[in-house]
């Protein structure tokens, strides 16, 4: 009992006011500090518990402990180690040289240009007089590939130069095609063969991803592929042009049409209309993929 109290009792007089029991235990002031208190203690156990589920999870099994020996003389211990067995990469496809799935960085076109005439990936870079990127418009919707320059393009610096080139470029004009305008001409390699000789699979292969890129700079609607070894080198096959022509064919999801290269119609003047044939084909291919896009 305090002392004013014990006065008061003492004179008679008893307290003019006094608190009932629990007054303040339902004190709106005190009901508002009792709330905070509880929200503050929810938090706390909320971030204790994900904190913990941030823990690294201890395994169910721990690794038995290896005591090594104290002595060379004593025999090694084999220890074994059980590990998740890990799948091995599917095979690749050799008709794909470039995966779609993976975005390779390529560079500019004036970049690839200054690549193609620097290079010295075979030996051909000894011989050439100089390379031949490529010839046309880089954004047209077709795009003619054929083997490797010739001598007049080796002099010249374009491909289908020639009297093949003049035959090439009849056959576009016959066709409603301007060569400058509508098409995009490449070969499979940019240096000459000396003497004209048919190119060689290393050579093709110092060269493809110079070709690879070309193509998806120009992304084109429709690729006529001129010769056995373009045909061959963008369909990874070896079977024949007469096998091969008259159908449409895919290099990494762009229709293809294999026909023969001009250069060997000059010397095979029947099969002039069977080239024809296949620039016919190549149009009506080119409408339909027109219209559906």
């Amino acid at each position: 009992m305090s002392r004013s109290r014990f006065v008061q009792q003492a004179m008679g007089l008893g307290p003019q006011w006094q608190a009932r029991e629990g007054w303040f235990d339902q004190h709106p002031a005190e009901l508002e500090k009792q709330a905070l208190l509880q929200t503050a203690q929810v938090q706390q156990a909320e971030m204790a518990a994900t904190i913990s589920s941030l823990e690294p999870e201890q395994p169910s099994t721990p690794m038995p402990a290896v005591e090594l020996p104290r002595s060379a003389n004593l025999p090694p211990v084999a220890v074994n180690v059980t590990t998740a067995p890990v799948s091995a990469p599917e095979a690749a496809n050799p008709a794909i040289l470039i995966s779609p799935a993976v975005e390779v960085a390529i560079p500019s076109w004036d970049q690839l240009e200054q690549n193609v005439a620097n290079c010295q990936r075979c030996q051909l870079c000894n011989t050439r007089s100089q390379t031949v990127f490529g010839r046309g418009n880089p954004q047209a919707r077709w795009m003619l590939i054929g083997e490797a320059p010739g001598e007049h393009e080796d002099r010249q610096g374009e491909p289908f130069v020639g009297k093949a080139g003049q035959l090439l470029d009849n056959m576009l004009a016959a066709a409603g095609l301007d060569r400058d305008r509508d098409v995009y001409i490449a070969n499979v390699l940019k240096c000459r063969p000396p003497g004209n000789r048919n190119p060689a699979p290393e050579e093709i292969l110092a060269c493809q991803d110079y070709l690879q890129q070309q193509i998806r700079h120009v992304q084109p609607t429709l690729i006529l592929a001129l010769g056995r070894f373009a045909v061959q080198t963008l369909l990874q096959t070896e079977q024949t042009i007469g096998r091969l022509r008259g159908q449409l064919h895919q290099y990494q999801g762009i229709p293809l049409i294999a026909t023969y290269h001009p250069a060997y119609l000059l010397r095979n003047l029947p099969d002039k209309a069977k080239a024809w044939q296949d620039m016919v084909l190549a149009k009506q291919q080119f409408a339909r993929l027109s219209q559906s896009v």
